[in-house]
Protein backbone atom coordinates (compact mmCIF):
# COMPACT_ATOMS: atom_id res chain seq x y z
CA UNK A 1 0.00 0.00 0.00
CA UNK A 2 1.27 3.48 -0.92
CA UNK A 3 2.13 5.68 2.05
CA UNK A 4 2.79 9.34 1.29
CA UNK A 5 5.27 11.68 2.93
CA UNK A 6 2.33 13.75 4.12
CA UNK A 7 -1.08 15.14 3.28
CA UNK A 8 -2.03 18.72 2.57
CA UNK A 9 -5.18 20.27 4.02
CA UNK A 10 -6.87 23.43 2.80
CA UNK A 11 -8.82 24.32 5.94
CA UNK A 12 -11.19 26.85 4.46
CA UNK A 13 -14.11 28.81 5.84
CA UNK A 14 -16.41 27.34 3.18
CA UNK A 15 -14.82 23.98 2.44
CA UNK A 16 -12.06 21.57 3.45
CA UNK A 17 -9.94 19.92 0.78
CA UNK A 18 -7.36 17.21 1.39
CA UNK A 19 -4.61 16.36 -1.07
CA UNK A 20 -2.33 13.32 -1.01
CA UNK A 21 0.60 12.68 -3.32
CA UNK A 22 -0.28 10.53 -6.35
CA UNK A 23 -3.97 10.40 -5.31
CA UNK A 24 -4.37 14.17 -5.69
CA UNK A 25 -7.50 15.79 -4.13
CA UNK A 26 -9.03 12.97 -2.10
CA UNK A 27 -11.62 14.97 -0.15
CA UNK A 28 -13.66 18.09 -0.86
CA UNK A 29 -16.37 18.74 1.73
CA UNK A 30 -18.17 21.83 3.07
CA UNK A 31 -16.79 23.21 6.36
CA UNK A 32 -20.05 22.71 8.19
CA UNK A 33 -21.30 20.56 11.03
CA UNK A 34 -24.75 19.67 12.41
CA UNK A 35 -25.07 19.37 16.19
CA UNK A 36 -27.98 18.37 18.44
CA UNK A 37 -28.46 21.38 20.73
CA UNK A 38 -29.16 19.65 24.04
CA UNK A 39 -26.82 16.66 23.89
CA UNK A 40 -24.16 18.44 21.77
CA UNK A 41 -23.98 15.24 19.73
CA UNK A 42 -22.53 15.67 16.24
CA UNK A 43 -25.14 14.47 13.76
CA UNK A 44 -23.46 15.19 10.43
CA UNK A 45 -20.46 16.92 8.84
CA UNK A 46 -19.66 18.13 5.36
CA UNK A 47 -22.14 17.47 2.56
CA UNK A 48 -24.64 15.74 4.86
CA UNK A 49 -24.69 18.75 7.19
CA UNK A 50 -24.95 21.24 4.30
CA UNK A 51 -28.08 19.51 3.02
CA UNK A 52 -29.69 20.37 6.36
CA UNK A 53 -29.12 24.15 6.01
CA UNK A 54 -32.49 25.93 6.18
CA UNK A 55 -34.28 22.60 6.62
CA UNK A 56 -33.26 21.44 10.10
CA UNK A 57 -35.69 21.43 13.07
CA UNK A 58 -35.14 23.74 16.03
CA UNK A 59 -33.23 21.17 18.09
CA UNK A 60 -30.43 20.97 15.52
CA UNK A 61 -27.78 23.68 15.07
CA UNK A 62 -25.98 24.02 11.75
CA UNK A 63 -22.57 25.52 12.52
CA UNK A 64 -19.62 26.75 10.47
CA UNK A 65 -16.71 26.26 12.91
CA UNK A 66 -14.44 28.59 10.93
CA UNK A 67 -15.16 32.23 10.22
CA UNK A 68 -13.11 34.54 7.98
CA UNK A 69 -10.24 32.08 7.81
CA UNK A 70 -9.87 31.58 11.58
CA UNK A 71 -11.15 28.95 14.02
CA UNK A 72 -14.43 30.12 15.55
CA UNK A 73 -15.27 26.92 17.46
CA UNK A 74 -12.13 24.97 18.38
CA UNK A 75 -13.82 21.75 19.56
CA UNK A 76 -16.03 21.44 16.49
CA UNK A 77 -13.12 22.23 14.16
CA UNK A 78 -11.15 19.41 15.77
CA UNK A 79 -14.07 16.97 15.40
CA UNK A 80 -14.65 17.99 11.80
CA UNK A 81 -10.97 17.63 10.90
CA UNK A 82 -10.76 14.23 12.56
CA UNK A 83 -13.74 12.93 10.59
CA UNK A 84 -12.46 14.35 7.31
CA UNK A 85 -8.95 12.93 7.76
CA UNK A 86 -10.42 9.50 8.57
CA UNK A 87 -12.75 9.68 5.57
CA UNK A 88 -9.88 10.69 3.27
CA UNK A 89 -7.18 8.22 4.30
CA UNK A 90 -8.84 5.75 6.67
CA UNK A 91 -7.32 4.40 9.87
CA UNK A 92 -3.55 4.03 9.64
CA UNK A 93 -1.08 2.51 12.06
CA UNK A 94 1.25 5.45 11.43
CA UNK A 95 -0.50 8.77 11.88
CA UNK A 96 -0.16 11.16 8.94
CA UNK A 97 2.12 14.16 8.67
CA UNK A 98 0.01 17.18 7.76
CA UNK A 99 0.64 20.51 6.10
CA UNK A 100 -2.28 22.83 6.74
CA UNK A 101 -2.71 26.29 5.30
CA UNK A 102 -3.86 29.53 6.90
CA UNK A 103 -4.54 33.06 5.57
CA UNK A 104 -1.62 35.49 5.48
CA UNK A 105 -3.07 37.79 8.09
CA UNK A 106 -3.68 35.30 10.92
CA UNK A 107 -2.02 35.85 14.28
CA UNK A 108 0.42 33.46 15.94
CA UNK A 109 -2.34 32.51 18.36
CA UNK A 110 -4.61 31.59 15.45
CA UNK A 111 -1.78 29.59 13.83
CA UNK A 112 -1.22 27.63 17.05
CA UNK A 113 -4.94 26.93 17.29
CA UNK A 114 -4.93 25.43 13.78
CA UNK A 115 -1.78 23.40 14.53
CA UNK A 116 -3.19 22.05 17.81
CA UNK A 117 -6.53 21.20 16.20
CA UNK A 118 -4.73 19.20 13.51
CA UNK A 119 -2.63 17.33 16.08
CA UNK A 120 -5.66 16.51 18.21
CA UNK A 121 -7.46 15.37 15.06
CA UNK A 122 -4.79 12.72 14.52
CA UNK A 123 -1.80 14.32 12.80
CA UNK A 124 1.64 13.08 13.84
CA UNK A 125 3.46 16.22 12.72
CA UNK A 126 2.05 19.53 11.51
CA UNK A 127 3.50 22.34 9.42
CA UNK A 128 1.72 25.61 8.65
CA UNK A 129 1.78 27.18 5.17
CA UNK A 130 0.20 30.48 4.14
CA UNK A 131 -2.52 30.38 1.48
CA UNK A 132 -0.80 32.58 -1.13
CA UNK A 133 2.30 30.36 -1.14
CA UNK A 134 0.13 27.23 -1.34
CA UNK A 135 -1.99 28.78 -4.11
CA UNK A 136 1.11 29.74 -6.11
CA UNK A 137 2.47 26.18 -5.84
CA UNK A 138 -0.92 24.76 -6.82
CA UNK A 139 -1.08 27.11 -9.81
CA UNK A 140 2.34 25.70 -10.83
CA UNK A 141 4.15 29.02 -10.58
CA UNK A 142 7.92 28.89 -10.14
CA UNK A 143 8.26 30.60 -6.77
CA UNK A 144 11.67 29.30 -5.68
CA UNK A 145 13.72 31.71 -7.78
CA UNK A 146 14.30 35.46 -7.26
CA UNK A 147 11.33 36.45 -9.40
CA UNK A 148 8.08 38.04 -8.23
CA UNK A 149 4.78 36.22 -8.70
CA UNK A 150 1.56 37.95 -7.61
CA UNK A 151 -1.19 35.66 -6.39
CA UNK A 152 -4.72 36.59 -5.33
CA UNK A 153 -6.59 33.81 -3.57
CA UNK A 154 -10.30 34.59 -3.06
CA UNK A 155 -11.65 31.90 -0.77
CA UNK A 156 -14.85 31.63 1.22
CA UNK A 157 -13.87 33.73 4.23
CA UNK A 158 -10.73 35.66 3.24
CA UNK A 159 -9.04 37.10 0.18
CA UNK A 160 -5.26 36.73 0.38
CA UNK A 161 -3.03 38.81 -1.86
CA UNK A 162 0.74 38.41 -1.96
CA UNK A 163 3.85 38.78 -4.06
CA UNK A 164 5.88 35.60 -3.65
CA UNK A 165 9.60 35.23 -4.38
CA UNK A 166 12.25 32.74 -3.24
CA UNK A 167 9.56 30.49 -1.78
CA UNK A 168 7.97 33.02 0.54
CA UNK A 169 5.78 36.10 0.73
CA UNK A 170 7.59 39.41 0.24
CA UNK A 171 4.52 41.61 0.67
CA UNK A 172 0.98 40.57 1.48
CA UNK A 173 -2.47 41.76 2.40
CA UNK A 174 -5.35 39.73 3.79
CA UNK A 175 -8.91 40.96 3.40
CA UNK A 176 -11.63 39.39 5.50
CA UNK A 177 -14.06 39.70 2.61
CA UNK A 178 -14.52 36.87 0.12
CA UNK A 179 -16.98 34.40 -1.38
CA UNK A 180 -19.30 34.26 1.64
CA UNK A 181 -19.55 38.05 1.54
CA UNK A 182 -20.57 37.91 -2.12
CA UNK A 183 -23.44 35.66 -1.02
CA UNK A 184 -24.40 37.94 1.86
CA UNK A 185 -24.34 40.97 -0.46
CA UNK A 186 -26.83 39.20 -2.74
CA UNK A 187 -29.08 38.36 0.24
CA UNK A 188 -29.01 41.99 1.40
CA UNK A 189 -29.57 43.41 -2.09
CA UNK A 190 -32.61 41.23 -2.81
CA UNK A 191 -34.09 41.88 0.62
CA UNK A 192 -33.68 45.64 0.24
CA UNK A 193 -34.89 45.90 -3.36
CA UNK A 194 -37.60 43.24 -3.44
CA UNK A 195 -38.53 42.67 0.23
CA UNK A 196 -37.65 39.02 -0.37
CA UNK A 197 -35.83 36.83 2.15
CA UNK A 198 -33.60 34.14 0.63
CA UNK A 199 -31.15 31.68 2.15
CA UNK A 200 -27.42 31.17 1.71
CA UNK A 201 -27.80 28.27 -0.74
CA UNK A 202 -30.10 30.31 -2.97
CA UNK A 203 -27.71 33.27 -2.87
CA UNK A 204 -24.81 31.01 -3.86
CA UNK A 205 -26.82 29.59 -6.77
CA UNK A 206 -27.68 33.11 -7.96
CA UNK A 207 -24.01 34.16 -7.72
CA UNK A 208 -22.83 31.20 -9.78
CA UNK A 209 -25.59 31.54 -12.39
CA UNK A 210 -25.78 35.29 -13.05
CA UNK A 211 -23.35 37.02 -10.67
CA UNK A 212 -20.61 39.20 -12.11
CA UNK A 213 -18.07 41.93 -11.46
CA UNK A 214 -18.96 43.52 -14.81
CA UNK A 215 -22.06 43.53 -16.98
CA UNK A 216 -22.43 40.68 -19.44
CA UNK A 217 -22.72 41.26 -23.21
CA UNK A 218 -26.14 39.59 -23.01
CA UNK A 219 -28.17 40.05 -19.83
CA UNK A 220 -29.11 36.80 -18.05
CA UNK A 221 -32.09 36.34 -15.73
CA UNK A 222 -33.08 33.82 -13.08
CA UNK A 223 -36.28 33.04 -11.18
CA UNK A 224 -35.74 33.28 -7.43
CA UNK A 225 -38.05 31.99 -4.72
CA UNK A 226 -38.11 32.94 -1.06
CA UNK A 227 -40.29 34.42 1.66
CA UNK A 228 -41.85 37.86 1.55
CA UNK A 229 -40.39 40.16 4.20
CA UNK A 230 -43.73 41.98 4.39
CA UNK A 231 -46.30 39.15 4.47
CA UNK A 232 -44.17 36.13 5.37
CA UNK A 233 -45.72 34.23 2.46
CA UNK A 234 -43.88 32.49 -0.40
CA UNK A 235 -42.86 34.86 -3.17
CA UNK A 236 -41.01 34.66 -6.49
CA UNK A 237 -39.15 37.31 -8.45
CA UNK A 238 -37.06 37.47 -11.60
CA UNK A 239 -33.67 39.10 -11.17
CA UNK A 240 -31.10 39.80 -13.89
CA UNK A 241 -27.32 39.86 -14.10
CA UNK A 242 -27.10 43.66 -14.39
CA UNK A 243 -28.79 43.98 -10.99
CA UNK A 244 -26.39 41.47 -9.47
CA UNK A 245 -23.40 43.44 -10.75
CA UNK A 246 -24.79 46.45 -8.89
CA UNK A 247 -25.42 44.41 -5.74
CA UNK A 248 -21.88 42.99 -5.69
CA UNK A 249 -20.13 46.26 -6.52
CA UNK A 250 -19.01 47.18 -2.97
CA UNK A 251 -17.36 43.79 -2.34
CA UNK A 252 -15.68 43.82 -5.75
CA UNK A 253 -14.33 47.34 -5.20
CA UNK A 254 -12.97 46.42 -1.76
CA UNK A 255 -11.18 43.43 -3.29
CA UNK A 256 -9.57 45.54 -6.03
CA UNK A 257 -8.53 48.16 -3.44
CA UNK A 258 -6.77 45.44 -1.41
CA UNK A 259 -4.89 44.25 -4.51
CA UNK A 260 -3.92 47.83 -5.34
CA UNK A 261 -2.52 48.24 -1.82
CA UNK A 262 -0.16 45.30 -2.36
CA UNK A 263 0.93 46.68 -5.73
CA UNK A 264 1.70 50.02 -4.06
CA UNK A 265 4.03 48.52 -1.46
CA UNK A 266 5.77 46.01 -3.74
CA UNK A 267 9.46 46.82 -4.43
CA UNK A 268 10.15 48.13 -7.98
CA UNK A 269 12.16 45.07 -9.07
CA UNK A 270 9.37 42.72 -8.08
CA UNK A 271 6.59 44.86 -9.58
CA UNK A 272 8.52 44.73 -12.88
CA UNK A 273 8.38 40.91 -12.61
CA UNK A 274 4.64 41.06 -11.90
CA UNK A 275 4.12 43.24 -15.00
CA UNK A 276 5.82 40.47 -16.99
CA UNK A 277 4.17 37.50 -15.29
CA UNK A 278 0.79 39.06 -14.58
CA UNK A 279 -1.57 38.51 -11.66
CA UNK A 280 -2.89 34.99 -11.05
CA UNK A 281 -6.30 34.51 -9.41
CA UNK A 282 -7.19 31.38 -7.43
CA UNK A 283 -10.01 30.29 -5.12
CA UNK A 284 -13.71 29.91 -5.82
CA UNK A 285 -14.27 33.67 -5.72
CA UNK A 286 -11.98 34.13 -8.72
CA UNK A 287 -14.68 32.52 -10.88
CA UNK A 288 -16.99 35.52 -10.48
CA UNK A 289 -17.75 36.57 -14.04
CA UNK A 290 -15.48 39.34 -15.33
CA UNK A 291 -13.46 39.82 -12.15
CA UNK A 292 -10.15 39.11 -13.91
CA UNK A 293 -11.03 41.55 -16.70
CA UNK A 294 -11.99 44.29 -14.23
CA UNK A 295 -8.76 43.89 -12.20
CA UNK A 296 -6.72 44.02 -15.40
CA UNK A 297 -8.54 47.16 -16.55
CA UNK A 298 -8.15 48.95 -13.21
CA UNK A 299 -4.52 48.08 -12.49
CA UNK A 300 -3.14 47.83 -15.99
CA UNK A 301 -1.60 44.42 -15.21
CA UNK A 302 -2.48 41.28 -17.18
CA UNK A 303 -4.68 39.09 -14.99
CA UNK A 304 -5.74 35.49 -15.44
CA UNK A 305 -7.63 32.82 -13.52
CA UNK A 306 -5.52 29.76 -12.72
CA UNK A 307 -6.51 26.36 -14.04
CA UNK A 308 -8.79 24.63 -11.51
CA UNK A 309 -8.69 27.65 -9.19
CA UNK A 310 -10.84 26.08 -6.47
CA UNK A 311 -8.29 23.35 -5.77
CA UNK A 312 -5.04 25.34 -6.15
CA UNK A 313 -4.52 25.88 -2.40
CA UNK A 314 -5.15 22.20 -1.60
CA UNK A 315 -2.86 21.03 -4.41
CA UNK A 316 -0.12 23.47 -3.39
CA UNK A 317 -0.38 22.42 0.24
CA UNK A 318 -0.11 18.79 -0.84
CA UNK A 319 2.89 19.51 -3.07
CA UNK A 320 4.62 21.21 -0.14
CA UNK A 321 3.79 18.19 2.04
CA UNK A 322 5.80 15.92 -0.27
CA UNK A 323 9.07 17.53 0.78
CA UNK A 324 8.32 19.55 3.94
CA UNK A 325 9.09 16.67 6.32
CA UNK A 326 12.30 15.44 4.70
Amino acid sequence: MFVSNGIGIDLGTTSVLIYEEKREVILNEPSIIAVEKNSKKVLAVGHKAKRMVGRAPGNISIIKPLKQGAIYDYDLTEIMLKKFIYKAIGKRVIKPKVVICVPSGVTNVEKRAVENAAKHAGARKVKILTKPVAAALGAHLDINHPFGNMIVDIGGGTSDIAVVSLGNEVVHNSLRLAGDDFDQAIINYIRKKYNLIIGESTAERIKITIGGAIKRPKTKSILVGGKSFVSGLPKQITINSDELTEGLNNIVEATIAAIYKVVEITPPELIADVMTQGIVLTGGGSLLYGLDKLIEKRLGIATRVAENPQTCVAVGTGIYATYAFE
